[in-house]
């Protein structure tokens, strides 16, 4: 069985400020900000919704399928992806030379609160790419990308009859309440972080519980350390966090905990057990820097 994965890959531009953002932003002086900070840290990494998370889908023993575009410098990227045994057949390239792959600068502080700058690049053309019914494909899952893409992503889908899971992420505010409700009345699954829940229910006017009424496999949010919300037919169970051995880098750990969550309902696990996976991967994932860079041991199938 095979998850196809819609969203991004990305070179991400990591830099860790060694102090905390709310001592250096001036809340009365917003409406006039103009702030530098020092970030003795930096390194560049392999990113992207759709990279991260079929990296952790692959080091559980699921069968990745990503569906992204590269841009001009994307070469290595591919490499990268065939050396680790995951599929490029759904990966485009856009070759001319002004357009890049897509870049987030992301900086992280003591707090481990992070800011982000984004560059789409490459994943604007996303929607080039079109899906459809595969014996194969099981599964899939719709992460942030290109905004035509995500829609597009779905409708397909939907159409050829595979079920997926709706991942707005950081794409949630490119949409209103109706393109949003449509998403859900398309999707199996929802899963959002306890931010992206609130905006959810404000865009809809449907709170977590009503939205788990609306899709037929339920819905989990995401609350970092306090763990997890699994809702279902409107009831919700918390699953807990399960505590890293350190807490080193936050980046990517919403992606390995959605890869261990494809790998569960590949395994046809309810939802609190991939929810019990996914706290799991994310453990392992904040203890090491980077989003790609992690690796999972003997136990971590036992939940």
């Amino acid at each position: 069985m095979a998850s196809l994965i819609c969203g991004s890959l990305a070179f991400d531009t990591i830099m860790g400020f060694e102090g905390r953002f709310a001592e250096q932003i001036l809340p009365n002086q917003l409406h006039i900000l103009n702030v530098s900070f020092l970030v003795p840290g930096l390194r560049r990494d392999y990113g992207g919704c759709a990279g991260n998370i079929a990296y952790s889908l692959k080091l559980l023993g699921g069968t990745p399928l990503p569906m992204a575009m590269l841009g001009s410098d994307g070469a290595g990227y591919l490499t990268r992806l065939k050396d680790l045994g995951i599929s490029t057949e759904f990966v485009g390239q856009v070759t001319d030379a002004g357009t890049y792959t897509a870049q987030a600068m992301i900086m992280t502080d003591h707090d481990n609160n992070q800011i982000t700058a984004f560059h789409p690049g490459a994943m604007m053309q996303a929607h080039q790419n079109t899906i459809q019914a595969r014996s194969d494909i099981k599964l899939g899952i719709i992460s942030p990308d290109g905004r035509d893409a995500m829609l597009q992503h779905a409708a397909q889908c939907k159409a050829a009859d595979i079920p997926f899971v709706f991942d707005p992420g950081q794409g949630l505010p490119m949409f209103d309440g109706a393109e949003l409700a449509h998403f859900i009345s398309l999707a199996h699954w929802v899963t959002v972080n306890a931010y992206e829940a609130k905006m959810l229910s404000d865009r809809t006017g449907w709170s977590s519980a009503e939205i788990s009424r609306r899709v037929p496999g339920g819905v989990i949010v995401t609350l970092g350390a306090l763990g997890s919300e699994v809702w279902l037919g409107g009831q919700k169970t918390i699953v807990p966090v399960v505590q890293p051995t350190a807490v080193v880098d936050p980046t990517g750990c919403g992606d390995a905990y959605r890869g261990a969550l494809l790998f569960g309902l590949e395994q046809g696990w309810s939802l609190p057990r991939c929810a019990a996976l996914g706290s799991r991967v994310g453990a392992l994932k904040i203890a090491q820097r980077g989003p790609q860079n992690y690796q999972l041991n003997t136990d971590t199938l036992s939940v």
